[in-house]
């Protein structure tokens, strides 16, 4: 029998998928303000570029928050890449949540689990990209807030 573990295997490099860049207007630290919520989260890359990571400490209704979110296009065993750039959040109460993520021209897009959920979030970039203002929808309710940049990575 041959021995095979001196055999290397030419390998294409996997590349960031090029979608993700646009999440790069959301890089930074945010102060988050509306009637229901308050805080601050904080987006960055992470090494290599092929996920996106938000860490977040809010104030929802008296309701503290805190926790981390990884967000990215997955590539599955068979090297399938998926088509939406989805997430899965981890936070300080041990709930851990999927969404979906688009960042579009001035649009800012989150989805409570799939696309086309009917829990969202929808937020309008400023000209200057110092704010995002929008809101949460979901069936029988939702909140308003605004982000505000407080700092650029």
């Amino acid at each position: 029998m041959a021995d095979d573990s001196n055999i290397q295997t030419e390998q294409r490099p996997h590349m960031p998928n090029p979608a993700l860049k646009s999440f790069d207007k959301l890089a930074g630290t945010w102060n988050v303000s509306g009637p229901e919520i308050q805080g601050q989260v904080h987006f960055e890359w992470l090494e290599g570029g092929f996920f996106f990571v938000q860490q977040f400490d809010l104030d929802h209704n008296g309701h503290k928050i805190k926790g981390i979110e990884i967000i990215g296009y997955g590539r599955s065993w068979d090297g399938t890449t998926s088509r939406d750039c989805t997430s899965h959040m981890f936070d300080n109460e041990g709930n851990a949540f999927s969404y979906t993520w688009e960042v579009s021209g001035d649009t800012l897009m989150i989805w409570g689990g799939e696309r086309g959920s009917p829990s969202y979030f929808k937020g309008k970039f400023s000209e200057d990209g110092t704010t995002v203002t929008g809101a949460w929808s979901w069936p029988g309710g939702g909140y308003a807030s605004t982000m505000t940049r407080v700092s650029r990575k």
